[in-house]
């Protein structure tokens, strides 16, 4: 039977999950409009096609984008949230591939808009004391909101360091990488012979099991660095994985 609240327009349901207390129902909000917009990332999916790049992977990789885009989302700035979460979708694709020295060319109007938007924002920030909503940097620039919402993203992903870039956390004078720390993975995965058995019960998994699951064993990433994208503890993710391998084994059966 549906919860009273799973009736509620998009609008209202982000305003309802942000003013409750009760972590479990925040919880189970936050779950359900996560599947309920999961159509936009096979939207976004579909432009990615030619990449060479399996549609499975980057389903996985657009779901966190849409996770990211439900945790970061602000009702109260009167924007639509497919027109926030779309852009926000397909930065995070555009991560992936760079993470994985793949190269998804950025065109050149949206580089140039993305200058254009920070230099807006900083202006708008000093005569105002605030940050603009999207419709209001939008108008600045003389571009839709989405559009607006787009260069930011842009600007936002791709000022991210590389995972190459030393950190200067060796011994001594010694530098290390990001990548040179991340830890090792359960090998279990690769030992799956069928990857259309893996991919159909990679959809299966809640959205958070999966995206846990594409970045550590599609994208490389450590534990600790899934939990800094996710925003949850290296714990967590410890426990998400674990879960995630356990619903993969047993819809797989015993080779996984």
């Amino acid at each position: 039977m549906a919860e009273p609240w799973e009736k509620l327009s998009t609008t209202e349901l982000f305003r309802a999950l942000r003013a409750s207390d009760d972590e479990h129902l925040k919880a189970k909000m936050r779950e359900h409009l996560i599947k309920r917009h999961e159509g936009l990332v096979r939207h976004v999916v579909r432009d990615y096609t030619s990449s060479g790049e399996s549609y499975e992977d980057l389903y996985g990789v657009g779901v966190l984008g849409l996770i990211n885009a439900v945790d970061r989302f602000e009702p109260e700035r009167g924007t639509r949230f497919a027109t926030f979460a779309v852009p926000t979708i397909r930065g995070e694709i555009r991560r992936y591939f760079r993470d994985k020295t793949w190269s998804v060319r950025v065109p050149r109007r949206i580089q140039e808009l993305s200058l254009k938007a920070r230099d807006a924002m900083e202006r708008f920030q000093q005569t105002r004391g605030r940050s603009p909503t999207y419709e209001e940097l939008g108008r600045d620039l003389g571009v839709t909101e989405e559009q607006a919402i787009e260069a930011m993203e842009v600007s936002r992903q791709y000022d991210l360091p590389s995972i190459e870039q030393p950190t200067g956390e060796g011994d001594g004078e010694e530098t290390v990488s990001a990548a040179e720390r991340t830890g090792t993975l359960d090998m279990d995965i690769e030992n799956i012979a069928d990857r259309d058995a893996l991919s159909r019960s990679l959809e299966k998994l809640p959205p958070r099991e999966r995206a846990v699951i594409v970045l550590r064993y599609f994208g490389g990433l450590s534990q600790q660095q899934v939990g800094e994208r996710l925003a949850i503890s290296q714990m967590h993710v410890s426990r998400l994985q674990h879960r995630a391998l356990e619903r993969l084994r047993a819809m797989l059966g015993p080779k996984a």
